[in-house]
């Protein structure tokens, strides 16, 4: 029986790229497919910060973070929530994965040269009691290089494999179908596309020019999730978080479709978990887009003021960076798919940071002079354009304009002057008192205690209508479409499961194809960190497999 290779790898984002790899470090012929032209490659992960969960770092310890395994998992199960049958695999994959987080994940990057930025930040911190949803400490590395960092010594690994006539790169191959012989896939079809030179990100055409059929002996389909297909996402949409908003914002290009969930589907592939999924509350839309409805997601610091589209501050615990799907749950509650930040010049420019490789040059460039230069800025330069040029910010002197702005960009007069003057007002007599019982206050002085929020992420406690911290502020924010959190089941050797539970022969999955690993790796929430080491760790597991399947 002839084959074209030992594997087909169906996706060159960061997971295809880390299972390649590893394949070629195995000795093993390896086509790599996408559907994007070569400029594309890896995927969305290249769009990235670059954020990476460990646990006991060098660079927690070096910030005084006391973190451990067993404070990791027991942060990662109170925010996963597993509750259902087919969690049996996610919850393995869970546990191997803080493990990983804990052990040699990260001197295994750093022998690939990756490095860190020192400060680390605090995603995701919860707010409930201790077995609940959050990260107990900071535990959010930066890749000093963001995404693009991150993606280079994988994607040099497996150019050395081209170099060495290991790897043979097919771009512009759209994968339709995958058929077996004997009862193992070992066949992938699809069309061939015409040729692209269309800047990554933007749409590339989808003419065919021809069709494909290749064969291998393994198929790892490391293809991505749904977030730019809003139709299937609202498809997906759980009950639970109520109607899908009318208006959503893309946190990823177009082609990220999902299509080829469903074509493993029909080859017999369990798919679970599909109304697990994560989307940012926080998006704003880019003023200098590069896909179709590209928004960009806020990173903030704890002292923006949130109230919903009505003006009604949003209750606790729903501060700015505490609990993402918490917030979405309760927006979707108030009749709205919007809100809007409130704060002031000196707030925004400690505290906004963009997320993306794009929006972060001074990370993404490797320049410390240029970190430097950001931190000395009253505003940063990429938050300073937003506020120039953003279709979501209104900048004025005084409250009044404010919410004249802020009704004018919705075209709607929802916010009352004198309801959102009682909302500062009453928060600003709080801060001046250090036994205050306003629980958002209290997160900001907590932020400050610790060194890393206290340098760079969280201004010192000050009032918003303070005319010395001004102008002021309003950042109307959207639903940004994100990451798939269900996806393809697998065991922990990343082998695609059936329905019945039994392996689907010759099929593998990594990354947000198998929800970051056995179909959901993450519950119904995540701690952010956690997507691109996701990839990373899947798809090393199912490029290791594989391997040892086809010696």
């Amino acid at each position: 029986m002839t084959y074209d290779a030992d594997v087909i790898v169906i996706g060159a984002g960061l997971a295809g790229l880390v299972a390649t790899a590893e394949l070629v470090d195995a000795g093993r012929k390896v086509i790599l497919l996408d559907q994007e032209p070569e400029q594309s490659i890896g995927g969305q992960a290249h769009w990235s910060f670059g954020g990476l969960f460990f646990v006991d770092s060098p660079e927690q310890r070096r910030m005084r973070i006391k973190d451990g395994h067993a404070l990791a998992l027991q942060d990662w199960l109170g925010t996963a929530g597993f509750d259902r049958e087919e969690d049996a695999w996610p919850r393995r994959w869970a546990e191997a994965y803080v493990d990983f987080a804990a052990g040699e994940k990260r001197p295994w990057l750093h022998r690939q040269g990756v490095r860190f930025f020192p400060v680390v930040g605090w995603a995701e911190r919860g707010g409930y009691d201790a077995n609940g949803h959050g990260n107990s400490v900071p535990r959010f590395h930066i890749t000093w290089g963001t995404g693009p960092g991150l993606v280079a010594p994988f994607e040099r690994r497996v150019r050395d494999g081209v170099a060495r006539g290991l790897v043979r790169l097919a771009f512009r191959h759209r994968v339709t179908g995958l058929s077996a012989t004997a009862g193992a896939v070992d066949t992938v079809t699809g069309e061939v596309l015409e040729p692209s030179d269309a800047v990554r990100g933007t749409a590339s055409g989808r003419e065919a020019t021809g069709s494909f059929s290749l064969r291998a002996q393994a198929v790892i389909v490391t293809s991505g999730g749904i977030g730019g297909n809003h139709d299937l996402v609202r498809a997906q949409w759980p009950a639970r978080l109520g109607t899908p908003p009318e208006r959503m914002l893309s946190g990823v290009p177009a082609h990220v479709d999902g299509l080829m969930l469903g074509i493993a589907e029909a080859a017999g592939a369990s798919h679970i978990n599909k109304d697990r999924m994560w989307h940012y509350t926080e998006g704003i839309q880019n003023w200098d887009p590069i896909w179709a409805q590209h928004g960009i997601r806020i990173l903030p610091g704890p002292s923006p003021l949130w109230l919903d589209a009505t003006g009604k501050r949003l209750p606790v615990p729903l501060f700015p960076g505490f609990d993402t799907l918490g917030t979405l749950d309760h927006i979707m509650k108030t009749g709205h798919d919007h809100t809007w930040f409130v704060l002031n010049q000196r707030i925004i420019g400690k505290e906004f940071a963009l997320s993306g490789s794009e929006q972060n040059p001074d990370l993404t460039g490797k320049s410390v002079r240029d970190v430097i230069t950001r931190a000395r800025q009253a505003v940063p330069g990429p938050v300073k354009a937003f506020m120039d040029h953003g279709a979501d910010f209104v900048v004025e002197r005084d409250l009044s304009a404010l919410v004249r702005g802020m009704n004018a960009v919705t075209k709607e007069d929802l916010l009352d002057e004198a309801a959102v003057r009682r909302e500062i007002v009453a928060r600003d007599r709080e801060i001046a008192n250090p036994f205050t019982k306003d629980l958002q206050v209290t997160a900001i002085h907590g932020a400050r205690r610790y060194l890393g929020d206290k340098l760079i992420r969280t201004a010192a406690p000050h009032r918003i209508l303070d005319p010395g911290a001004g102008p002021l502020i309003a950042v109307r924010l959207s639903i940004l479409t994100r990451k798939s959190l269900g996806g393809l089941e697998t065991d922990l050797s990343s082998r695609v499961l059936t329905g019945t539970g039994e392996p689907l022969p010759g099929v593998y999955a990594a990354g947000e194809a198998a929800g970051f690993g056995g179909g959901g790796v993450h519950g119904y929430r995540a701690l952010e960190g956690t997507f691109l080491g996701g990839c990373i760790f899947s798809g090393r597991a199912a490029g290791r497999a594989a391997a040892r399947a086809v010696g």
